[in-house]
């Protein structure tokens, strides 16, 4: 099968055309956006999430003072692409001194999820403060979207904190991804019917299912409550400013994955998220001097009829074509190969005129 190392296809500035591509096909545009704060890769399963994310956490390194790459796919893939272990803590990525890797562990109970953001340990840990954090703990690991849930943590525990300039999110595949974006509208709903309540009387009422006392500072509890939802309305507000957040879609050109795709931007318009660029992985790309074997015919007229209907949907977005290599893209010094081909397009890709 024709295939092509990420050496052989690079486009020199001098050769670059940009007629018939509407927007610059690369991340330029990520790099240039020096406000953003949060930077989602997501789509279909199996179509090169992590190893996009990768890519461009890396890159981003190289112009911010401090990156944080997250898994939130609860198979993770971060230590693969990387050859190297990662954990739920921060870890450098070796070769580097600035971009950090944490892969979510939603299975790890060392801390109680939501109730681990009321408080971490050693912190006031009252009568009312335990109570609310034992609640928040029996919920969260009843919840069918677990995962979803820990992600989320990750997220308002960066928010907290935000010892990074830049958080990229690998994501899960679309419909997990979107259930984690629709989490903080869940979950502030959830918290307003809460605080708008008698809370005292009801802390009361669940210490008593629990055979309990009567909790002596409801105020307390109130307070700490009131802090989330604070924490949760923030997010909501950085994940709808443009200038902050925006969402990378990466798909194949192959009809599940851009009916996927499609699925998905519609969504991110409906949570007001941004989204502006679009990457299509494992192209088959065209080469003029070289005659493709049958298979690589058929694939890439199956990929042209997709990607021309990509072109046509998304003419106001960045749309970046990355190729299907003759090897694995693994390891630190593979990856870096090939995120140059987000910044620097391949002479052999496809513009709308090659599709007609």
């Amino acid at each position: 099968m024709l295939s092509h190392d990420a050496e052989d296809i690079f486009l020199s500035d001098d050769e670059l055309d940009l007629e018939g591509i509407s927007l610059e096909p690369t991340i330029q545009n990520l790099i240039d956006e020096d406000t953003l704060q949060w930077i989602f890769v997501g789509g279909k399963g199996g179509v090169g999430k992590t190893t996009i994310s990768s890519c461009i956490a890396m890159t981003l390194a190289k112009h911010r003072k401090s990156v944080l790459l997250i898994s939130t796919d609860p198979a993770h893939n971060l230590s693969d692409a990387f050859a190297q272990k990662f954990s739920k803590d921060p870890t450098l990525v070796n070769g580097y001194d600035n971009l950090y890797c944490v892969e979510i562990d939603p299975s790890d109970n060392s801390k109680s999820l939501l109730s681990s953001f009321l408080g971490e340990e050693g912190e006031d840990n009252n009568e009312t403060t335990g109570m609310l954090k034992n609640l928040m703990k029996n919920m969260s690991s009843n919840l069918p979207g677990l995962d979803e849930v820990e992600g989320f943590v990750q997220i308002l525990r960066q928010v907290r904190n935000m010892n990074f300039d830049c958080v990229v999110f690998d994501t899960a595949p679309t419909g997990h991804t979107l259930r984690l974006l629709a989490l903080p509208s869940v979950l502030k709903n959830s918290l307003g019917n809460i605080l708008g309540s008698n809370i005292g009387k009801m802390i009361s009422q669940v210490g008593s299912m629990f055979g309990g006392s009567q909790f002596s500072n409801p105020q307390k509890a109130e307070e700490q409550l009131q802090q989330l939802n604070e924490n949760i309305n923030s997010i909501t507000k950085q994940f709808q400013d443009p200038k902050k957040t925006t969402f990378v879609c990466v798909c194949i050109p192959e009809f599940l994955s851009v009916y996927e795709t499609e699925r998905l931007v519609q969504e991110l318009t409906n949570y007001n998220i941004d989204s502006h660029n679009i990457i299509v992985n494992q192209l088959v790309l065209k080469d003029t001097d070289k005659e493709p074997c049958e298979i690589c015919a058929a694939r890439k007229k199956i990929q042209a009829k997709y990607l021309k209907q990509i072109f046509e949907l998304y003419d106001t977005f960045h749309i970046v074509q990355m190729p299907l290599l003759g090897k694995e893209v693994r390891g630190v010094e593979a990856l870096d190969e090939f995120k140059q081909l987000l910044l620097n397009p391949t002479p052999m890709a496809y513009k709308k005129e090659d599709l007609n």
